[in-house]
């Protein structure tokens, strides 16, 4: 850990110089390709600052994991399914700008042309602590584009996001206590197989479906990860040591709580409902630059905890 702020710090010092070095060779020339290189340098220092101020906040031993990020639809059709979708690429997008790895690992798709939920697997240091924020219900406010009549529609979206779970960890779940689903095709003429898997843990009615990959057992291999990784924080919600204490009349979705509200119609505002932090830079914030809403959601945890 030590050695590795000290390679941040010593980079961030070099391209410093570099900045120092060409406002220098600036001032006595027109080089308008250095000055082009030269902002960019600053502003992708000034963002990698930003990003080390967030994690000064990130003490949490779970912080530094990866997370597992679900997107699920509210109950309005066609356009809850189409904001889910929506930020479904947010958080895709918002994974990729921090250069982290994103894998899209379970994916039930509506009938309005969105989404019904969504899983990423987004892998990286401290991608949990940033995206922990997150958890919760995400409101949008706009003219409904499958509305001919242009009434002004409100559509719900959950987000959880959770840790990944660490295999090093023994969670054994007993077979009694899971259905597994699987695609099974008859003859020999089957072009395309299907590979899905469905994964139903009885005792707390958790399903999960994968189809993402090649073949059905890594699919069923993908699926029984998801679930371990949601037993175990439910696990650690409640406090219990095995899966088999979990008490699934003592679990509560922190998704329910409406967290964000994104308002296209008829003004444009996005607001943090926790924070009051707020935004008119709506496009931004749909292509996944959220950033100013999990600094301040965590500077609001610090200081609640001082």
């Amino acid at each position: 850990m030590i050695f590795y702020r000290q390679e941040k710090y010593r980079r961030w010092c070099a391209i410093l110089e570099d900045i120092k070095a060409a406002l220098e060779l600036l001032q006595s020339s027109n080089d308008q390709q250095l000055f082009q290189e030269t902002q960019l340098n600053l502003k992708h220092l000034q963002e990698e600052l930003e990003i080390a101020e967030i994690q000064q906040l990130l003490s949490h031993p779970d912080d530094q994991m990866g997370a597992l990020v679900t997107i699920t639809a509210g109950v309005s059709g066609a356009d809850a399914q189409s904001w889910a979708d929506v930020l479904m690429r947010l958080y895709f997008n918002w994974g990729k700008n921090h250069n982290y790895q994103v894998h899209l690992v379970e994916i039930v798709d509506g009938d309005g042309g969105g989404i019904n939920y969504a899983t990423w697997e987004i892998i990286g240091r401290y991608v949990y602590g940033f995206l922990k924020s997150e958890t919760g219900t995400h409101q949008l406010q706009r003219i409904s584009p499958f509305n001919a009549n242009g009434t002004l529609q409100t559509s719900l979206a959950r987000v959880e996001v959770i840790t990944i779970w660490d295999e090093s960890i023994n969670l054994e779940i007993p077979e009694k206590d899971l259905e597994i689903s699987k695609w099974r095709w008859h003859g020999e003429n089957v072009n395309r197989p299907e590979t899905w898997v469905k994964v139903f843990h009885i005792p707390t009615g958790i399903t999960i479906f994968c189809d993402q990959e090649r073949s059905q057992m890594q699919n069923q291999e993908q699926a029984l990860a998801i679930l371990k990784s949601k037993l175990w924080a439910l696990m650690h919600a409640q406090g219990v040591q095995n899966v088999g204490e979990i008490q699934s009349s003592r679990i509560k979705s922190l998704s329910n709580e409406l967290i964000r509200e994104y308002i296209l119609h008829p003004y444009t505002r996005i607001k943090d409902l926790r924070t009051n932090v707020e935004t008119t830079s709506v496009t931004e914030v749909l292509n996944g630059n959220i950033d100013l809403f999990i600094k301040a959601y965590l500077q609001q945890q610090h200081q609640n905890q001082e």
